[in-house]
């Protein structure tokens, strides 16, 4: 029974990786951010960057699976 969902289960344990890595890469930055005295401005700047490498990250994540819904991919 499990064989029949490995795919399943290898694609939801990547998801969670990810998830957990782009969590991760976000403390670190606020730790940097916090110890290095940055400015407003510039720390507004790093996490606009930062959302926008995960809003890509999940838009990519969304077309991929209406393309694989539809017999696309």
């Amino acid at each position: 029974m499990l064989n029949e969902y490995m795919e399943q289960i290898e694609a939801a344990s990547l998801w969670f990786f990810l998830s957990v890595l782009f969590f991760l890469i976000g403390m670190a930055i606020q730790d940097v951010l916090k110890k290095g005295d940055v400015p407003k401005f510039g720390r507004i700047f790093v996490w606009i960057v930062l959302f926008v490498g995960c809003a890509g990250f999940l838009a990519k994540g969304v077309i991929q699976f209406i393309y694989e819904s539809k017999g696309l991919g």
